[in-house]
């Protein structure tokens, strides 16, 4: 009997308690009419038959006129419903967008096998914590190691695919062929190359490229295709989910590495992966690569000097800065969350207060506490599962607005989106929000004493309830403050940002990424003819200003780092003498609005045959030669002397919100052949005149450039300001966000205000009327109801400034120019809060002074 009675618990409270004495006297009853050994062994088999699926059709019941109930309960108060449901809405929906977001690019499992074993390798310097790596040092980083159980490399190469229509470029990495076997990955159709046959011209397509480009057609397994004006045998097809080194990857090539290439170990140009072997954590394979680093720097003192190895997991080669814009986007939408939860307990609460009497009733009707507190949570629950509804398709709706956040460098494809697991967060949402503002309310409001609650009218308010809901005010303040923080430095940080001088000027100006190949043109001379017939005929064009080619754009182009030393100067430092290397045509510095200061451009008279000549930045000259006359000046660079002809401002090639090296910019013609090809150029500049749109240039740019060589694609047509543009869109799209969760929060926590004072004087009605009977001003009523709104403001607004600096602190990294107790953005909050909860005190205080006394006092 002990164990049926225990089993018993499984029913509801009054059911037990009604029929729990009948039901134990007639299992009794049943199981003394059993004997034999086996007699308690059956008897709880029986037990368990009657009671489990009798209990669970009990609370089926129960549930089916729960449901019923709430739902005429809810139909008589719609506003109360949709209000409970938009707030319910906006908690789960922000927070399903974002932990979307963070599950894509934090959290979800890279498409490689074990990528918790899988880093990247970088060479690091005082200077550059983030460099490519030299084929040498990876040769001997993977003999010397022994925490890896192989080691790869890839290296971006774009290449022209032609012979299939339009030319077009590939975006392509050459990988060393233990690629796809070091990441455990196989091709959906056909195989990958080999060590065996690296030499042999081959390529393996992605599966967005062998879609857009030969149509998903299965038979493409073998066949030849020019690439870079050479036969290539498509050997196989990966799958659609794997994209390396980036997302933006279309196809792989071999990369055949020969002896002269272990030669110069300053020539890096390598993007290595690793796989850590079985038990060696990332801590062991720094402490190993930090021994081996020290042993080639004493073996190789000139080109290793100060060089070590960084070992980062490659799920965090995603940058701090991308990873703090998504978690202060999981803090804004937990804000919202913990907000939308305070409020709804708040409505709750005063649903309650107001059903008091109801819930007394059936009380002394015979309704127990938890047949009640089960009645309120339903309704609560069913409330939070519409919420979470309209919430869940709202992300899903808001999601492509948050691709801008996705980090470019990230090896997956596709986009965030909502799979099983984000939906099973959803879900968790739901039952916690439904459970945190219902479950509190229902057990307040089902405690009250029914003679209490019957006796004491409805006016009455208990204290407990009042500060409780005060409470819940206060929070909602100060969420609202946090949030108004956070988007206010981003808002001085991107303000400041906009007003920086990049060092060009974007506008009217027209890019154009015309990729020369390797092996058609890797004689100068043969380069230099094709920007000098190309350039002829797109300056003759109507509309163009100027136009001129070089090696990668300001911002878009944002390494080729080399040092530069000048003649007399003692040893530099590491990173010291570093210095951005482009080369350009005459007329570069005009396109782009680069001021010359001083001396002379780049001419095509610039040749091999001519001394060698470059064109440095200012910083260059305050850097070796402060306060003297640079003109005529000479230092080494790219192993050749070279002479200062110019001088001109600076530019921010690495972007806004980073400090950049002094430029030298250099003719294309003074380059050896098949040297430095990496830095020839191929970027097509072009400046218009005012009215003309850039892009109405690009069909007549296609015909000259395809006149020249037909072969010849051109990629990457795109408007300089676009890329300046795209410089903040992270910070923008994220900002947007914030501004609008902020606003959003502002809004709440004003209503919640506005929402709680206009109960209270409803409550206080008959103490209000007998204070205007006693003679109390209309003003002094005003303010009375007026101070205790600014009060709850005044105290979550104080909360507000600790966690919002608190906040600021940790989002430190994406602050520039703007400290985290910026005074005008914590006081531009606390204002901004306490005029809101001012303008929500105001109603209820005006509604406060027009209570009439003696209606006041009849009503009760």
């Amino acid at each position: 009997m002990r164990f049926y009675r225990a089993l018993l618990r499984l029913y509801p409270t009054g059911f037990r308690a009604e029929y729990g004495d009948e039901l134990c006297r007639v299992f009794a009853e049943r199981a003394a009419l059993r004997s034999g050994p086996l007699a308690g062994f059956a008897n709880a088999l029986a037990a368990i038959a009657d009671v489990v699926p009798n209990a669970l059709a009990a609370h089926a019941e129960i549930l089916r006129q729960d449901v019923r109930f709430a739902v005429r309960a809810l139909r008589r108060t719609p506003g109360f419903t949709v209000t409970v449901v938009l707030v319910a809405a906006l908690g789960v929906g922000a927070n399903t967008a974002v932990f979307s977001l963070a599950d894509f690019v934090l959290v979800r499992p890279l498409p490689f096998a074990e990528p918790g074993r899988l880093v990247k390798l970088w060479q690091a310097t005082p200077a550059y914590s983030r460099n490519e790596c030299s084929p040498a040092n990876m040769r001997d980083w993977g003999t010397l190691s022994s925490s890896f159980s192989g080691m790869a490399a890839t290296t971006i190469r774009p290449g022209n695919l032609v012979g299939m229509g339009e030319p077009r470029e590939v975006q392509m990495a050459r990988a060393t062929p233990g690629l796809f076997a070091l990441l455990g990955v196989q091709p959906a159709r056909g195989r990958v190359f080999t060590a065996e046959a690296a030499d042999e011209p081959s390529i393996v397509l992605s599966d967005a490229l062998w879609r857009s480009q030969f149509g998903a057609d299965p038979a493409v397994i073998g066949r030849v295709v020019r690439l870079n004006g050479e036969p290539h045998t498509v050997l196989g097809v990966m799958p659609p989910s794997f994209r390396y080194p980036h997302a933006a990857i279309e196809a792989w090539a071999p990369l055949a590495l020969r002896p002269e290439n272990f030669e110069d170990r300053d020539d890096t140009y390598l993007e290595v992966v690793a796989r850590l072997r079985p038990g060696v954590s990332i801590a062991r394979a720094r402490v190993d690569m930090d021994r081996v680093s020290a042993q080639l720097e004493r073996q190789y003192p000139a080109p290793n000097k100060d060089l070590r190895a960084t070992v980062n997991s490659i799920r965090w080669e995603v940058g701090r800065g991308p990873r703090l814009l998504v978690l202060a986007l999981c803090g804004a939408a937990l804000c919202i969350l913990v907000l939308a939860c305070a409020n709804l307990a708040s409505l709750f609460l005063a649903r309650g207060l107001y059903r008091g009497h109801e819930l007394a009733i059936r009380a002394a009707l015979g309704a127990g506490r938890e047949r009640l507190v089960r009645q309120l949570v339903t309704e609560s629950l069913g409330l939070a599962a519409a919420g979470g509804l309209v919430g869940v398709l709202g992300a899903a709706a808001g999601l492509p607005l948050l691709s801008h956040l996705v980090p470019d460098g990230l090896p997956l494809a596709g986009h965030a989106t909502l799979d099983l697991r984000v939906l099973g967060f959803a879900a968790l949402l739901v039952l916690v929000t439904g459970f945190a503002f219902g479950l509190g309310p229902a057990l307040s409001a089902s405690s009250a004493s029914p003679r209490d609650a019957l006796g004491s009218g409805s006016r009455a308010t208990p204290a407990r309830t009042h500060r409780i809901r005060a409470t819940l005010i206060v929070v909602e303040v100060a969420a609202s403050v946090v949030l108004l923080v956070a988007s206010g430095l981003l808002i001085r940080t991107m303000l400041r940002l906009q007003a920086l001088d990049p060092g060009f000027a974007s506008e009217h100006v027209l890019a154009v990424r015309t990729p020369l190949p390797v092996n058609l043109y890797g004689v100068t001379l043969r380069r230099v003819q094709f920007y000098a017939r190309v350039l002829e005929q797109v300056r003759a064009l109507p509309g163009v200003k100027s136009a001129a080619y070089v090696t990668g754009l300001p911002m878009s182009m944002r390494g080729g780092i080399w040092s530069a030393t000048v003649a007399g100067e003692p040893p530099a430092e590491a990173g010291e003498n570093a210095v951005g290397m482009r080369f350009a045509t005459p007329q570069y510095f005009s396109t782009l609005g680069i001021p010359l200061r001083r001396g002379r451009d780049l001419a095509g008279s610039d040749t091999r045959t001519a001394p060698f000549v470059a064109v440095v930045s200012e910083s260059f000259i305050r850097r070796h030669w402060p306060g003297q006359d640079p003109l005529g000046r000479t230092f080494k660079l790219a192993n050749e002397d070279r002479t200062v002809v110019g001088v001109v401002g600076d530019v921010r090639v690495r972007g806004l919100e980073q400090t950049s090296e002094p430029q030298v910019y250099l003719p294309p013609a003074q380059v050896a052949d098949s040297s430095l090809i990496g830095y020839t150029p191929k970027e097509l500049v072009v400046r218009t005149a005012t009215p003309l749109d850039p892009l109405s240039l690009v069909p007549a740019i296609r015909r000259i450039v395809h006149a020249v060589d037909p072969e010849q694609p051109l990629a990457k047509v795109r408007r300089l300001d676009a890329i300046v543009e795209n410089e903040t869109a992270p910070r923008a799209t994220q900002l947007r966000l914030l501004a609008a969760l902020a606003l959003l929060a502002l809004l709440i926590a004003g209503l919640g205000i506005h929402g709680l004072l206009t109960f209270t004087v409803s409550m206080r009605e008959r103490e209000l009327g007998i204070r205007r009977a006693l003679g109390a001003e209309v003003s002094g009523i005003v303010g009375l109801v007026m101070r205790e709104g600014v009060v709850l403001a005044v105290a979550g607004i104080a909360a507000g400034i600790v966690f919002g600096y608190a906040a600021a602190r940790g989002m430190g990294a994406l602050l520039v120019g703007v400290r985290p107790e910026d005074p005008l953005t914590l006081g531009a909050a606390a204002l901004l809060c306490l005029a809101t909860a001012a303008a929500g005190s105001l109603l209820p205080a005006l509604r406060a002074a027009r209570v009439d006394p003696m209606t006041a006092l009849r009503s009760e």
